[in-house]
């Protein structure tokens, strides 16, 4: 083994970290007797050599020796290294002859380059992944077909094998590897897609197996999602409701696809008719020969590899199916705009008696409200009947679910509430999806701004650390959250004026940013008078917000925000500015400075300047001219900033209408703003309207990007929607 090895010079080569030198000690590593060597052999691989997904000069040269390594049966967890070689060669370059657009000279050539040689070297020696469909170990079983459907370059070969494998297979996992790897070949090669959406329809009504019924309804939602039955939902709901009842043995006998006249269907060989063969296809071993009696216990590992595979066994230990929630996953992805089917399959998956179908839906649940608008209040209502299940990961998931949805999450309110009231310190941290946060049904109870949240906010505030979320979810209450204003002071006032202030202080004055708190005045001040040089001007700037929220009870603070308009810091001035007008309402003291920063030659300063003087109303009618200037300006934000303005202090949008509707088309994320700007004239100009009506008729949220949420994108887009339809006069 490792013929050669020597001769390369690794330290020549380079990866992640440097020279390659350690690499050969990496490699010897994975063939390893001693299980630990080789998950650290394993780990240090996709650390290094194939770090993030890159591939490097010394990845290439890893190449024969990984394909030798997975050719000895000796050789143990080769499932785990072919994983890696389908990783390492099936970098998808996007068909379109990337290279040749990309300079030579340029780092992402050279980069391209190393995929493309990668992709060609692991499919040059992919026949050895041919025989491994049989193999004696099972995780090698597993991974053999997807190796085969990425990187083999018969596609038409493989299909055959794979659908031979699939009458002789007897384990549920690998089989559903099999027909996910047959569908991945749909996928890739156009040629062979009709005919593969055949076999999988087919399969989704001739096998006997609950199981491979779902994995080939997955997969032809994937291939073909408008050969999908139409009572999908339906068909889906009946095959869990069978696995339930008869969940698949890991390793065991598989229930068999058919009658013997549909074992060359199955197998893609029609002109198959030789009973003893059949018969013999037939002949289903109960496990497959020379498998070892049990699997070699798998040491417990602190590194990365190692742990993501702990949690995943932790997630499906004790489950019957573990592997159903794959195929749910498979089967919502590619349902993808089919919301009203989506929403049907998770309503009956959140009905089901099973514990585990539950806990999926609450997941699948995630992707499917953050990135499609639709009718959720029956969702909701039955993901909060799980915050009374026993079983304290599903109350986790879903609380952690409802936290991000805001005012979406108020038909779950009583279920929330009562679990806060239930739960003794419901502001503890609680563990949700494998991070530590705050008790996410008080947060979620206090975002949809129901009132039953204020007791336990209450006793949070005296509590001697507070999750700032909480602290800023406090707003979401209005009116109802008035009681707390006593005990944000005390807490306020408590604080020591050192370098945490910024973090501490900022939840609370957002708290406290209302008119009826102004009573807060001293703890407000205290703060803004002593804020630390470290971070100064955001808690400078949070003061200045709950100031401005004061109005004209602040008049105390006159002096202070005076003092503030000259401040070094432009964005600490522009917030002076605008409580000072707050407080006094005296524009002459205040529209000299934002006029003359509307001039700067600082895109971020003029913004400032902009809100501020939109919040200025009429009463800023001398700034039209330098925020008209500002109508022309390079950058997105500033021409919006200065629209909004120029709307608010003339009342009318005729010569802003053009750069909304323009910013509009160029930035999604300027919706929210300017449809809050035409929603507050009560005008809607004729080139917008559509825009707006178009909006509320787009199925998919506006803010949704690929691979990256954040926790507030569902109330967005809500608010997005709310504002629209008041913009149009649609209550």
């Amino acid at each position: 083994m490792f013929t050669g090895i020597d001769e390369v010079d690794w330290a020549s080569l380079g990866h992640a970290y440097g020279p390659a030198g350690d690499v050969p000690g990496l490699l010897r590593g994975l063939a390893s007797p001693d299980p630990v060597e080789r998950e650290v052999a394993l780990d240090g691989m996709y650390g290094t050599v194939h770090h993030q997904g890159d591939v490097y000069d010394s990845t290439l040269a890893c190449i024969p020796f990984l394909l030798e390594l997975v050719a000895r049966p000796e050789v143990r967890d080769r499932g785990c290294v072919i994983e890696l070689l389908t990783s390492i060669g099936g970098i998808d370059l996007g068909g379109d002859d990337e290279l040749d657009e990309l300079d030579p000279e340029d780092e992402e050539f050279e980069d391209a380059a190393n995929y493309a040689m990668a992709a060609a070297a692991v499919a040059a020696g992919a026949d050895v992944f041919l025989a491994l469909v049989g193999d004696a170990d099972r995780e090698v079983r597993l991974a053999a077909p997807g190796a085969l459907a990425s990187l083999h370059r018969d596609p038409a070969r493989v299909l055959v094998l794979l659908r031979e494998r699939l009458t002789t297979e007897t384990d549920t996992e690998v089989r559903l590897a099999l027909v996910e790897a047959v569908g991945r070949i749909a996928l890739r090669y156009e040629s062979l897609r009709d005919e593969i959406a055949d076999w999988l329809g087919w399969l989704t009504n001739a096998a006997q197996d609950p199981a491979l019924r779902l994995a080939a309804l997955a997969q032809l939602a994937r291939c073909a999602p408008a050969r999908l039955p139409r009572d999908v939902v339906v068909t889906v709901t009946d095959l869990l409701d069978q696995l339930r009842e008869a969940p698949g043995r890991r390793g065991g006998r598989a229930a068999p696809l058919g009658g013997l006249e549909d074992l060359a269907a199955v197998a893609g060989r029609p002109d198959l008719t030789d009973l003893a063969v059949l018969a013999e296809l037939t002949e289903l071993p109960d496990a497959p020969p020379d498998l070892p009696d049990a699997a070699e216990p798998r040491p417990g590992s602190p590194i990365l590899v190692g742990r993501l595979r702990e949690l995943r066994e932790e997630q499906r230990a004790g489950r019957g199916s573990a592997w159903a929630d794959d195929l749910l996953r498979t089967l919502h992805s590619a349902l993808d705009d089919r919301v009203a089917d989506r929403i049907a399959l998770v309503t009956a998956q959140l009905r089901s008696p099973d514990r585990d179908q539950r806990a999926d839906a609450v997941w699948m649940c995630g992707g499917l409200v953050r990135t499609w608008r639709g009718a959720y209040d029956e969702v909701v209502r039955l993901v909060g009947a799980q915050l009374d299940d026993p079983e304290p990961r599903l109350r986790e998931a879903a609380a952690g679910w409802l936290e991000g949805l805001f005012e979406v999450a108020r038909p779950a309110a009583d279920a929330l509430a009562a679990r806060v009231a239930a739960d003794p310190v419901p502001w503890a941290p609680g563990r949700t999806g494998g991070r530590t946060g705050t008790g996410s049904a008080l947060l979620a109870l206090t975002r949809t701004g129901d009132a039953r949240a204020v007791p336990a906010l209450a006793r949070a505030l005296e509590q001697p650390g507070l999750d700032g979320r909480l602290g800023y979810a406090i707003t979401h209450l209005g009116e109802a959250g008035a009681p707390l204003v006593p005990a944000l002071r005390r807490r306020l006032g408590a604080l020591p004026l050192d370098e945490r202030l910024g973090e501490e202080a900022g939840p609370l004055l957002m708290a406290l940013a209302r008119p009826g708190a102004s009573e807060a005045l001293p703890e407000v001040l205290r703060v803004l008078r002593g804020a630390p040089a470290f971070r100064r001007e955001w808690v400078v700037e949070a003061s200045l917000r709950a100031l401005a929220a004061f109005g004209p009870a602040a008049a105390g603070a006159a002096g202070d925000l005076r003092a503030l308009l000259d401040d070094r810091s432009v964005a600490v001035a522009t917030s002076a500015a605008r409580a000072l007008w707050a407080v006094e309402g005296d524009a002459g003291a205040v529209l000299p400075r934002l006029r003359g920063l509307l001039l700067s030659p600082d895109a971020a300063d003029r913004r400032g300047a902009a809100w501020a003087v939109g919040a200025m109303g009429r009463a800023a009618g001398a700034a039209v001219p330098e925020l008209r200037a500002c109508l022309a300006a390079p950058g997105v934000w500033l021409r919006l900033d200065a629209a909004v303005a120029l709307c608010r202090v003339t009342g009318e949008v005729r010569e802003a209408g053009p750069v909304l509707v323009g910013t509009w088309k160029e930035n999604r994320h300027t919706r929210v703003e300017i449809a809050g700007c035409l929603a507050e004239l009560g005008h809607v100009p004729a080139e917008a309207a559509p825009l707006l009506r178009a909006e509320l008729a787009r199925a998919r949220r506006h803010n949704v990007s690929e691979g990256t949420s954040g926790d507030h994108d569902v109330h967005h887009d809500e608010k997005l929607l709310a504002l629209c339809r008041r913009a149009l006069g649609h209550r």
